[in-house]
C-alpha cells in the first residue's frame, strides 16, 4: 500500500514554537522516503532503549493469550492480569469456557469493563475452537478473525506473540498515538495506521516494534504530558500534537 501524503493534515497540526526549555522540534517527514528513514531511526532507538520489551499480558499458552487479549479491550493490562490469575484457574481451556454458564463468566470478568459483550465473545469463541479446532487456537489470520471477539489486532497479537508470525503490526492506542506524534502517519483509523506501518517497517520488526512503542508510550511518551526531556528520540521527533 502506498504511504499517504499528509503535507496539509500533519504539518498543519504542528505548532511552530518549541516546548519551553527544549530545542525546536524538526518538521514532520512528508515524502515517503523520508518517512521510511524516520521509521528506521525509530526502530533503532527503540531497540536500544527497550531490548527486552514483550507482551505485558500474562499467559501460559496461545488460548490464554487469546482470552486475555479479548479482555484487554478498553481495559489496562494490569487489570486483565489480575482477573486472569483466578479466571484461568477456574477455566483452564476452551472446553471449560464453552461449558461455563454465561453469567458465571460475566461475574468473573466484570471488573474489565464491557463484561457482557466480552463474556459472550469468549464463550462463543471457545465453543468454536472446541467444535472446529479441537480446542486449539488456529495459526492462520483468516481463521482467527472469524472467531467471535477477534479482530485484526487481537489476531496479530496472538500470532505474533504465541506463534512468532509477523502477520501485521499491532496498533493499540499507544502505537497509534506515538506513530502520529513521531510523524509516521496522519491516520486515526487503526487499520489505516497498520497499513502504513507495514509499508514503512521491515517485516522482521513488526512484532517487536509494537511492544517497544507500547513500553515507550507508557513510560515516556504519555498522552497528555509527554516526558520529552527524557526521550531518546527527542532530536528526531516532530512532536505532532504536543501542547506548547
Amino acid at each position: 500500500m502506498p504511504v499517504s501524503t499528509y503535507q496539509g493534515s500533519m504539518a498543519g497540526n504542528r505548532s511552530s514554537t518549541a516546548t519551553e526549555g527544549l530545542p525546536p522540534a524538526p518538521a514532520p517527514p512528508v515524502e515517503a522516503a523520508a518517512r521510511k528513514r524516520q521509521a528506521g531511526q525509530i526502530v533503532r532507538y527503540l531497540a536500544k532503549e527497550y531490548p527486552e520489551a514483550a507482551c505485558a499480558l500474562v499467559h501460559r499458552n496461545p488460548f490464554e493469550l487469546l482470552v486475555a487479549t479479548i479482555l484487554s479491550a478498553q481495559c489496562t493490562d494490569e487489570r486483565v492480569n489480575l482477573v486472569t490469575k483466578d479466571l484461568f484457574k477456574k477455566y483452564p481451556d476452551a472446553e471449560a469456557f464453552a461449558a461455563a454458564p454465561l453469567a458465571a463468566i460475566e461475574k468473573a470478568i466484570k471488573s474489565t469493563g464491557f463484561f457482557r459483550n466480552k463474556a459472550k465473545s469468549i464463550k462463543a469463541c471457545s465453543t468454536a475452537l472446541v467444535e472446529q479446532y479441537g480446542g486449539d487456537v488456529p495459526q492462520e489470520l483468516a481463521s482467527l478473525v472469524r472467531l467471535a471477539g477477534v479482530g485484526r489486532k487481537t489476531a496479530n497479537v496472538v500470532l505474533g506473540v504465541a506463534f512468532g508470525q509477523a502477520t501485521g503490526v499491532v496498533v493499540d492506542t499507544h502505537v497509534g498515538r506515538l506513530s502520529r506524534r513521531l510523524g509516521l502517519t496522519a491516520e486515526t483509523d487503526a487499520v489505516k495506521v497498520e497499513a502504513e506501518l507495514m509499508h514503512l517497517l521491515p517485516k522482521k520488526e513488526w512484532i517487536d516494534f509494537s511492544h517497544r512503542m507500547i513500553y515507550h508510550g507508557r513510560q515516556v511518551c504519555l498522552a497528555r504530558r509527554p516526558r520529552c526531556e527524557s526521550c531518546v528520540m527527542l532530536s528526531i521527533c516532530p512532536r505532532v500534537g504536543v501542547e506548547r
